[in-house]
């Protein structure tokens, strides 16, 4: 019987690639089918025949092989055997069809029965098909069979190689994982391996395998200066100057000599630095500790004392940014470095950035659920952030006042931080601007100019309110300043015409003013502001020619000043800077004004038919 030598699935894998498994299967059912045809066919169809299907034909009777000793010929299979009419004794049935007792050779015919054949053939295909995938499964479940011990290693020692050459590292990986599975002492499948690794990145990965390398074979000097430069990275100076020096008593090439010579005075001389740079940090001298471990860095580029020790002096002289930036990669170069995150978390909640300072000690949390220093930290800034995060909701939903309640609370929560008081106030400038409280939002606002003077956020709220309070003049510098900050901004160009426009309007006739009202005011107050002036300022009120005179101008004005603001249309052109009572702000269009005194219109009556029709009510 043919033996089959199981192999693990990962051990396979290039096998099953290049279809190894479905041709040794196909030979194998080739053998088998031939064993069959030598041995069971006269008794039948075996089972293997019909495993086959395309084993047995249904030849042509004049291409039937002659055995007229067998009996008559089965065309359900190919094969001689006995016919019903030899099979079946004497008696066990009649020419009517009823059913016959079964004798035990009948099961054997029914099997060659042509019918029975077809649909199993089609069943039989399927399944061969099929047959392939199922005992790759089979393999990695039960880790299946060795693919002969012998020559295995060396197969995938050799497929890695071609592949690594070709660039294809993950595969090449796979096969010296193999290869090293199979032979846990062979030095160069942890070499080779330890290659790709280092070819894709993973220094951390490699320096494992380089170590065992080095346990297995001692004197393989390419390993052991491969290992010290890894070493010499990490900062480890220590144990890659040993290494080095382990290379140059091992009869190296000249090559191997010359780089562990070079290593390891570049070692000698990090050496020197580290220890000046530990000596200026202690003396308080941060710019030059910096600088100092600047050039321990260049070369020990995965050093994290290093860049823990250079954040720290970036802290003391306030570059937030620098210090983040190594922050950050010593919390990647050492798995577990909570103190890291935790320096970041902090240096956020400083910096008032309150989302990131969140992220950051939810890290160290990760690590170490119970760090005490990381979840008190975590309860104040998610304390702080929340509340911010409601303060934005009821900006949004327009509850300004509501909004400015609540980071009047943030400023409660952390009045240590000026950032956070910064950026409440901030905000809440913002509220009272959007919520035409003018006169509140320049207070708010100029009190964070007084500190940040360049924020342009703040600028263009203040000269809104200054808008607001028709400060034209102090809008005007305000947007100015803001867009020598953000040139782009277009929302800054528009505020700024919006504000030169209001300026040379209020410089000729203001019909806001001459009413006594806001730009804001309703209809309603519009109206109620006229009746008011009317009455104060009717011509019949004044007896003194001169005074008389000057009420008749104060009159019309005020009701233009009425028609204006409560027509719709009119009264957008004027907010837009454009008199619809003035021809030349109309440039051409033709709308009737009142020119002269009041004796200058032919029977006109203010309170009468006309231009203006003013009914007072004085109950």
């Amino acid at each position: 019987m043919t033996q089959i030598k199981y192999v693990s699935a990962a051990k396979c894998v290039i096998l099953i690639k290049k279809n190894y498994i479905l041709h040794s299967y196909f030979n194998i059912l080739a053998r088998a089918q031939s064993a069959c045809m030598a041995s069971m066919c006269c008794r039948g169809c075996s089972p293997l025949s019909k495993l086959m299907g395309a084993g047995h034909k249904h030849e042509p009777a004049n291409q039937r092989p002659p055995r007229p000793d067998s009996g008559e010929f089965l065309p359900g299979c190919g094969c001689w055997g006995k016919s019903d009419a030899q099979l079946r004794p004497h008696g066990t049935g009649d020419s009517r069809g009823k059913t016959l007792a079964k004798t035990p050779t009948d099961s054997t015919r029914e099997d060659c029965n042509p019918t029975a054949m077809v649909s199993l053939d089609h069943v039989t295909h399927k399944i061969v098909t099929y047959i392939p995938y199922v005992l790759v499964l089979i393999d990695m479940r039960y880790e299946g069979v060795k693919c002969g011990k012998d020559g295995s290693v060396d197969n995938h020692m050799e497929m890695g190689k071609k592949l690594l050459a070709a660039g294809q590292l993950a595969d090449a990986l796979s096969h010296f994982h193999a290869a090293v599975d199979g032979d846990p002492k062979n030095y160069l499948a942890f070499y080779r391996r330890a290659t790709v690794f280092l070819a894709m990145g993973k220094s951390k990965s490699a320096l494992p395998d380089l170590s065992r390398v080095i346990e297995l074979k001692p004197d393989f000097t390419s390993a052991r200066l491969q290992r010290g430069n890894l070493l010499l990275k990490q900062g480890k100076l220590d144990e890659a100057e040993s290494d080095f020096k382990r290379v140059l008593k091992s009869n190296p090439t000249d090559k191997e000599e010359k780089d562990a010579r070079d290593q390891l005075t570049k070692a000698d001389e990090i050496q020197r630095l580290v220890a000046e740079a530990r000596r200026s940090y202690s003396s308080k001298d941060y710019m030059t500790a910096a600088s100092q471990l600047d050039a321990v860095i260049e070369t020990c580029v995965w050093d994290v004392t290093s860049r823990e020790m250079r954040a720290e002096c970036f802290i003391q002289v306030g570059e937030m940014g620098k210090a983040i930036s190594d922050l950050k990669a010593a919390s990647k170069l050492r798995n577990d470095n909570t103190q890291a995150f935790y320096k970041l978390s902090t240096i956020y909640y400083q910096l008032g950035d309150h989302e990131m300072s969140l992220n950051e000690v939810r890290e160290c949390l990760k690590l170490d659920p119970d760090h005490k220093q990381c979840y008190s930290h975590y309860k104040q800034v998610k304390k702080l952030n929340k509340q911010i995060q409601a303060a934005e909701e009821l900006i949004q939903e327009k509850r300004y006042e509501e909004a400015v309640s609540k980071y009047q609370s943030v400023m409660k929560t952390e009045p240590n931080v000026p950032q956070f008081s910064l950026l409440a106030m901030e905000r809440i400038c913002h509220a009272l601007t959007q919520d035409q409280q003018a006169n509140r939002a320049v207070l708010a606002c100029s009190k964070v100019l007084d500190s940040d003077p360049e924020n342009v956020n703040v600028l263009k709220d203040r000269a809104e309110a200054y808008v607001q309070d028709e400060q034209y003049e102090e809008a005007i510098r305000d947007y100015e300043t803001a867009a020598k900050h953000s040139e782009n901004d277009h929302q800054i160009k528009e505020g700024l015409e919006k504000a030169q426009r209001l300026l040379k309007q209020s410089q000729k006739r203001d019909y806001y003013k001459i009413l006594g009202v806001k730009r804001t005011a309703q209809k309603k107050e519009i109206i109620k502001a006229y009746r008011k002036l009317a009455q104060q300022w009717h011509p019949d009120n004044f007896q003194d020619a001169e005074e008389k005179k000057k009420a008749e101008k104060k009159f019309i004005d005020i009701a233009q000043a009425k028609e204006v603001l409560t027509d719709p249309e009119m009264r957008t052109k004027f907010d837009h800077g454009e008199d619809p009572m003035d021809p030349e702000s109309q440039q051409g269009h033709q709308h009737q004004h009142f020119h002269g005194g009041f004796h200058g219109f032919q029977g006109f009556n203010p309170f009468g038919s006309g231009p203006f029709n003013f009914k007072f009510n004085f109950n």
